[in-house]
């Protein structure tokens, strides 16, 4: 197999990995001290940090405020900045009906 058949090759092989492992920041210490933290490619970035942050409301089962604020943080430190637009529209859209009738 020549450099440029495994090169291809390895290419394919990383887009098809969808998700691994990564670690919470060490200051957690609420509900989701506990929790394991999954990377997920998506091309629907809000619609599907939206439904993980459902599923970690959930999941936790919290109750107030100051576990918002930590899944917030949870969040906001595993990702890069570029994706803290999407956490932050996913976070609102929870908090604001996305159309409302009149």
């Amino acid at each position: 197999m020549t450099h440029k058949e495994l090169s291809k090759n390895s290419m394919k092989k990383r887009r098809e990995r969808v998700s691994f492992s990564a670690s919470l920041p060490e200051d957690v210490h609420g509900v989701f001290a506990d929790s394991d933290c999954v990377v997920q490619y998506s091309s629907h970035p809000v619609r599907d940090i939206r439904k993980s942050i459902l599923e970690m409301i959930r999941y936790a089962k919290v109750q107030d405020w100051n576990d918002i604020e930590e899944l917030i943080y949870c969040y906001i430190a595993l990702n890069s900045l570029e994706t803290h637009y999407y956490i932050k529209d996913a976070f609102v859209s929870l908090s604001f009906p996305l159309s409302t009738n009149h």
